[in-house]
């Protein structure tokens, strides 16, 4: 039984990796699925497949259904993935992540032909219970990619997807940035917080707990 308790507007960091650290992304197709699935599976309402809500209708867009979180950022790495999510609905995290890690596995495994576990146990979380651990959090979320590039072969390093252009460059995106970027007097200062930080978030002795490689 996982020993943390999921509290409605309350913001965690979630994370987990392939199963014997397996790459769970191959190729752009996986990546692409995988970043879908964390939009298609969002909402309170129940869904069918991918493959069905793709004929939804135009008037009811995933972006205007009742969501179980919000993300606030996110990082997907060759062999693992972190997220912080903002809890907003009753059980709203397990019931988003059971559905993107029972939707993911299905597909990976149909496309690649293998049968099996392909992440590695339950997902781990970890409540981020201050303003100064969010906003540490968000620098190492938003940068993990930056993170594992050291001696990571180029074609890999481009099997990667994070939400720091969307923060950086004021994208309007996926994510709720407000809570951090609303602390900034604009993009570049944040910037230069996260980049600045990145050293000592690794050095954090919580934070090391959470490496995964």
């Amino acid at each position: 039984m996982r020993k943390i308790q999921f509290t409605n507007n309350e913001y965690y960091h979630i994370f987990n990796r392939g199963v014997d650290k397996r790459e769970i992304f191959l190729d752009h197709g996986d990546l692409s699925r995988f970043f879908q699935s964390m939009e298609e599976f969002n909402t309170v309402n129940p869904i069918g497949s991918i493959f069905e809500n793709s004929f939804r209708k135009l008037g009811n867009p995933v972006s205007k259904l009742e969501k179980l979180v919000n993300f606030v950022c996110y990082c997907l790495n060759l062999n693992h993935y972190h997220f912080i999510l903002e809890q907003l609905s009753d059980n709203g995290i397990e019931k988003f992540m059971h559905r993107l890690g029972i939707g993911y596995t299905k597909y990976f495994n149909k496309k690649h032909d293998r049968v099996g576990a392909l992440f590695q146990g339950n997902y781990k979380a970890v409540h981020i219970n201050s303003n100064e651990y969010l906003l540490h959090v968000s620098a190492y979320v938003n940068l993990n990619n930056k993170v594992h590039s050291l001696g990571n072969p180029v074609s890999k390093l481009r099997l990667s997807k994070s939400s720091w252009d969307e923060y950086i460059n004021n994208q309007i995106g996926f994510c709720k940035k407000d809570i951090v970027l609303g602390q900034f007097n604009n993009p570049n200062e944040y910037k230069e917080f996260a980049e600045s930080s990145l050293v000592d978030i690794k050095e954090r002795k919580e934070t090391k707990e959470l490496l995964l490689e």
